[in-house]
C-alpha cells in the first residue's frame, strides 16, 4: 500500500495522464467519426461502449508490454520509438489520416469501428505507458496503468476539444509533452537488462539520460519543424 503513496507513483500517474490527452487526440477523432451517423439517442452509448472496448483492449496490450519490455534489449527498441514518436508529436503532420473511418448507423457496428481503429492506432499510447510504468518501480505497474487509464477516460471523451484548444492556443504544451516522451525513452533505455552491467545504475545517470532524450526530441523536432514548408 506505502508504494501508492510514493512521488514516483503519482509522477507516472500524471506522465500517463499526459500522454494520454497528449497521443488521443486521434482516438477522440475516432470515436466522433465512427459515432457520427448514430441517431443521437445512441451516440453517447455508442461512445462510452467503443471506449470502454478500446481501454479494456488497451490495458491487455499494456500488460504484454511490462512483460516484454523485461526481455533484453526491447526496452532500448522501445526508447527508439519513444524517441521517434516525441520527434513525430513536435513536428508538422498530414491531417488526411482519418478519412477512411467509416460511420455507422447501427451502434454496435460503430462500436467495432471504434475498438478496431483504436486498437490500430495505440501502439504510440501502449509503448508511452509502458514506459512510465516502469519508471515507477515497484511491482504495481499494471494497477499504476490501470488507474491512469481511468483518469484519462473522462479527460479523453468530454475535455479532449478542450485540451486541443488549449494546444492550438499554447504550443509550448505540444513541446513538454514530447519531451516527456524523450525523457521517458532514455529512462527506459537506462534501466533495460542488457545495459544494466556496463552502465551505472545510479539516479545521476537516469536523469542524464532522460535530459538527454528530452532534448533529443526537442532538437530534432525543431529541425523538422524548421525545414518544413510554410503554409501560404
Amino acid at each position: 500500500m506505502e508504494e501508492f503513496l510514493t512521488a514516483h507513483f503519482w509522477l507516472a500517474v500524471g506522465q500517463i495522464i499526459m500522454i494520454d490527452i497528449l497521443l488521443g487526440g486521434d482516438n477522440a477523432v475516432v470515436i466522433a467519426l465512427a459515432c457520427r451517423q448514430l441517431p443521437a439517442h445512441l451516440r453517447l452509448k455508442g461512445i462510452l461502449w467503443g471506449t470502454a472496448g478500446a481501454i479494456v483492449l488497451r490495458v491487455i496490450l499494456i500488460a504484454f508490454a511490462l512483460t516484454l519490455l523485461q526481455v533484453p534489449y526491447l526496452k532500448l527498441v522501445g526508447a527508439a520509438l519513444l524517441l521517434w514518436i516525441g520527434v513525430k508529436l513536435l513536428a508538422p503532420q498530414d491531417e488526411d489520416g482519418h478519412s477512411n473511418i467509416q460511420g455507422s448507423d447501427k451502434l454496435w457496428a460503430a462500436v467495432k469501428t471504434v475498438i478496431v481503429a483504436d486498437l490500430v492506432m495505440s501502439i504510440d499510447n501502449v509503448i508511452a505507458i509502458a514506459g512510465a510504468a516502469t519508471g515507477a518501480g515497484g511491482s504495481h505497474q499494471l494497477p499504476l496503468v490501470i488507474f491512469g487509464l481511468l483518469v484519462s477516460i473522462p479527460i479523453i471523451i468530454w475535455g479532449s476539444q478542450l485540451v486541443l484548444k488549449l494546444m492550438d492556443r499554447f504550443p509550448l504544451i505540444i513541446t513538454v509533452g514530447g519531451m516527456l516522451l524523450g525523457w521517458i525513452a532514455g529512462t527506459m533505455a537506462h534501466s533495460d537488462p542488457a545495459v544494466r552491467e556496463w552502465l551505472p545504475q545510479t539516479t545521476a545517470w537516469n536523469y542524464g539520460l532522460g535530459a538527454a532524450g528530452a532534448l533529443a526530441v526537442f532538437l530534432v523536432g525543431m529541425l523538422l519543424k524548421r525545414r518544413a514548408p510554410q503554409p501560404a
